[in-house]
């Protein structure tokens, strides 16, 4: 069977870690989805839906380190059935997501500041390796990137037009 959703939306609490007894991370938080649509009527309206989700590994390290309540978020995972029993006795179920992949789509304006402040990694999508897909991570930090790579040999003159853009302006 092939069990797949897809979400975009923004967070709709702080991302909650913990790490398992083998040194996993694992965290947790809230997506909150909406879709506008006309009714029958015409009427214009807006349906928003909440759904909590769960990362793992090193996706869950990331998500922790660079996003916070309100961050716009596309996530890709699988739909999982969570069941319980109140302490009334009931038995209680809710729906939720499993991330696999996670895509940032805050840009560093839009997105919501901590103490620390925001900054997204160079590539802003990350995936949990045990998913089937490649992982992608951030690349570690070089102290000097510049001084560790080899010459650069003027090529001779082409014609590559100059692009007016901001630092600003790129979104991330």
């Amino acid at each position: 069977m092939y069990n797949k959703v897809i979400l975009a939306g923004n967070l709709t609490r702080d991302i909650e870690i913990r790490y398992t007894q083998g040194g996993m991370a694992i965290a947790s938080t809230g997506i909150a989805s909406n879709r506008k649509f006309k009714s029958a009527t015409g009427e214009q309206k807006e349906e928003v839906l909440f759904i909590d989700i769960t990362f793992f590994g090193r996706t869950a390290e990331i998500a922790n380190q660079y996003l916070r309540k309100g961050s716009k978020v596309l996530v890709d995972g699988r739909l999982k059935l969570d069941s319980w029993t109140a302490q009334d006795g009931s038995k209680r179920s809710k729906h939720s997501v499993t991330v696999e992949n996670l895509q940032m789509l805050s840009s560093r304006d839009e997105a919501p500041m901590s103490s620390g402040g925001y900054s997204q990694p160079d590539n802003g999508g990350y995936a949990n390796s045990n998913s089937g897909y490649a992982q992608q991570a951030p690349s570690q930090p070089q102290a000097n990137p510049v001084a560790q790579q080899a010459p650069v040999q003027q090529a001779p003159e082409t014609n590559i037009p100059e692009i007016d853009i901001t630092e600003d302006e790129i979104p991330f």
